[in-house]
């Protein structure tokens, strides 16, 4: 009788040690999906981030660093097209009493 309680003993401690591990293990899945969790509130974003964001950039800056890339690995004829092309011409004038002065023009070269 001695050896069934001993082995009966020694099968209860399994079986705890058994739940234990499981609960330590559905308790780290859990603090894995709270810090997930954290992070996506942190981004502001339920979803995916995507990395121009993540790096701080704006739509814009990443799509004008883009096409400088690209204008810059073409070939010679199409780059100096695409260079004049990025050149941006404008007007402004300074309103006084309601009325516009003389309108200054301008031309430059986005960054």
């Amino acid at each position: 009788m001695g050896l069934g309680l001993e082995a009966h003993g020694e099968r209860e401690s399994l079986i705890r040690r058994d739940q234990r591990s499981e609960i330590r293990e559905r308790e780290s899945l859990i603090r894995r999906d709270q810090k997930s969790e954290r992070i996506r509130e942190r981004m502001g974003s339920s979803g995916a981030v995507p990395f121009w964001r993540a790096a701080g950039m704006t739509y814009i800056t990443y799509s004008n660093i883009c096409a400088n890339m690209v204008r810059n690995c073409m070939k010679e004829p199409l780059k100096s097209q695409s260079i004049n092309r990025e050149k941006v011409h404008f007007s402004f004038s300074k309103w006084v009493d309601g009325k516009p002065q003389n309108p200054t023009i301008r031309s430059d070269t986005l960054p």
